[in-house]
């Protein structure tokens, strides 16, 4: 029997990619986001590659319309199995020139999105004691930068948030399960979409990793959700690790370095953000599962591809480990890279 799979935010970005890969499994995936264009394309490449899509057009922030997305999902295809949430919007400013009501979306659709979707998944999942729930997270959940305070406390209430349902369904002994894939700096559209007051184009802070790599992190959590958390990318866990082990330390480095590593030398956007509203509503275009920055993108992880095979798991978390060491030294004094 094929997986049935609900995917947020699957129009674009990381979501995008993951639809696909579930695709070459022939799962039934529905595909949720505001924008319809970009469902459109994603429902045709995963109809092409051997799944059957349904669209949904939603805003995760809404629990209701969350809610309708879940029935429907059933009505077509049967019990959910994968939950994965994926939906984010974010505004790039320093924290004083982000208004309430951007302040207030953003926690919306980042934190409480997840949260509304992890509600209706559990409803039905529970009752039936089978189903998994994958958070995209962030190395960001753990270590906030400047000029993305909005994004970065979503993210941490994220972190805050599975933690504490995860322990209160090992306690009741669920055969449910809910885990993290905790992101690197990523390739997707939304340093062109993001509401930004910076003066130059957003940008991930390199190295930057194409969105299939977190996608294969993404279906390996899914696959394997009995583990807190995944690291995907060196990166994650130099930030992690550097953030725990020297705190102090990475404040006055990103105060020397953050606020130009997150721009390029371009004019920022001039199209529409999707703060609101979708960027990809008619007649806007789909923004597929990339971004801008294909030629400094990484389209492998060797410490993600470690991590995926049990068989080599303490290799990969002793050289995780001394990667996040080494990678971290090297941080400090030249770059520090996270989405």
């Amino acid at each position: 029997m094929p997986q049935t799979v609900v995917v947020t935010g699957a129009s674009a970005g990381i979501g995008r990619a993951t639809a696909r890969l579930l695709a070459r499994r022939g799962a039934n995936i529905t595909l949720v986001a505001r924008g319809r264009a970009g469902l459109d394309a994603a429902a045709r490449e995963v109809a092409e590659l051997g799944g059957r899509p349904l669209v949904q057009e939603a805003d995760t922030a809404d629990p209701q319309q969350v809610e309708s997305v879940a029935d429907a999902t059933e009505e077509t295809f049967g019990p959910i199995d994968v939950w994965i949430n994926c939906a984010f919007t974010s505004v790039f400013a320093p924290f004083d020139e982000i208004t309430p009501e951007e302040y207030q979306r953003v926690t919306e659709v980042t934190y409480l999105g997840f949260v509304n979707g992890t509600r209706t998944a559990l409803q039905r999942m529970l009752p039936r004691e089978q189903g998994t729930i994958v958070q995209v997270g962030s190395a960001l959940g753990e270590r906030a930068v400047p000029l993305q305070s909005a994004y970065c406390g979503a993210k941490h209430a994220v972190d805050g948030f599975t933690s504490s349902v995860r322990v209160e369904l090992l306690r009741r002994r669920s055969n449910v399960h809910i885990t993290i894939a905790q992101m690197p700096a990523v390739n997707t559209p939304q340093f062109s979409w993001v509401r930004s007051r910076l003066p130059r184009h957003p940008q991930p802070v390199p190295p930057i990793y194409q969105p299939e790599v977190a996608a294969r992190g993404v279906l390996h959590a899914a696959d394997h959700p009995r583990r807190k958390q995944y690291y995907v990318g060196a990166t994650t866990l130099a930030t992690i690790w550097a953030n725990r082990l020297a705190p102090a330390v990475l404040d006055r480095y990103l105060v020397r370095t953050a606020f130009h590593a997150q721009q390029t030398d371009s004019p920022p956007p001039q199209g529409p953000d999707n703060l609101f509203s979708p960027a990809d509503a008619p007649p806007g275009d789909d923004y597929g599962a990339h971004g801008v920055f294909d030629d400094r993108s990484h389209s492998h992880s060797w410490q993600a591809a470690l991590a995926r095979h049990p068989a080599v798991s303490t290799a990969a978390v002793g050289a995780g480990l001394v990667a996040a060491a080494a990678c971290a030294r090297h941080r400090i004094r030249g770059g520090l890279g996270v989405s």
